[in-house]
């Protein structure tokens, strides 16, 4: 599944192209996990703006329709789900016509936004990602897909306090919580098996019993390693690509995640796997403490 630095790459692979440019056609595959919420003719006509990211949420604004009042702006609200993909397609390149893709859409390209610049093109072969209008990020249906989401992981007024006390508020083990997105967005099971190593943490430590100090080591991870995961283009395991086709490196440096059995690279102890909550978790036993 794409998580934080998979949707952060892709943000920066497509924010450049895409703003500035006017919408002249969108197009609707099979149905995906919400409906549009309007006609795709609502969207003609929008310049769009720049794109935003919310957890693993991308928002992309469009302003008014030719002579509509500034009121008539809104946006699309982007999820994709757990093995979607955008592709960018400017104008001019080998695979465009003049308003996008040369190719026509195949059974598992489910939206195309056709602007003056390119094409986006949506890619989800399971359909659990979504494209959803909204009149703006804090309006329905955007305001209640985001309500439930934990601060950014960057946000400065997420310190070390908070985040404590987010954590003294939750009796599930630490992992659990970092999936959960409650105390912070972002860290998927990937990123939350490498921070709670980074910061020396046993992934069964209920979230309550982790001291202030601890909490501080495993923010201070959390945001070191999604910062690492976005340098070097988010994990591809399987089929994860951003919007121009790169693939990502982190799997590469990964202490523990997929290692089950192997010698930490840290004390040599053979790394463990167990399973949370219907998830693979990886751990050292002897790093790592409860």
């Amino acid at each position: 599944m794409p998580e934080l630095p998979e949707v952060e790459v892709t943000r920066l692979s497509i924010a450049p192209s895409l703003r500035g440019s006017i919408v002249l056609q969108a197009h609707l595959g099979k149905p995906l996990r919400w409906p549009l919420g309007c006609r795709t003719g609502h969207l003609v006509g929008r310049h769009v703006g720049d794109t935003q990211r919310r957890g693993k949420y991308l928002w992309i604004p469009l302003g008014p329709r030719p002579g509509r009042r500034a009121d008539d702006a809104g946006g699309l609200l982007l999820h994709l789900g757990m093995s979607g993909s955008l592709q960018w397609v400017g104008v001019g390149s080998s695979q465009a016509g003049p308003a996008g893709p040369l190719d026509p859409p195949g059974k598992h390209d489910h939206f195309d936004l056709v602007t003056t610049q390119g094409t986006l093109r949506l890619h989800d072969p399971r359909r659990f990602g979504a494209v959803v209008w909204s009149d703006a990020l804090a309006s329905d249906p955007a305001a209640k897909l985001l309500q439930r989401l934990g601060p950014e992981p960057f946000d400065p007024a997420l310190d070390d306090a908070a985040f404590h006390a987010r954590l003294r508020a939750r009796r599930s083990a630490i992992k659990q919580v970092l999936l959960s997105g409650d105390a912070v967005v972002g860290a998927g099971n990937i990123y939350a098996c490498e921070a709670l190593f980074a910061a020396g943490i046993d992934p069964r430590t209920p979230a309550c019993r982790i001291s202030r100090a601890r909490a501080a080591r495993l923010l201070a991870a959390v945001r070191h390693t999604l910062s690492r995961a976005m340098a070097v283009g988010g994990t591809t395991l399987r089929d994860f690509r951003d919007a121009h086709g790169m693939s990502g490196e982190f799997q590469n440096e990964a202490q523990v995640y997929g290692r089950e059995a192997q010698p930490c690279h840290h004390c040599g102890t053979p790394i463990r796997r167990l399973v949370q909550a219907q998830r693979a978790t990886y751990y050292c036993p002897m790093c790592q403490k409860r």
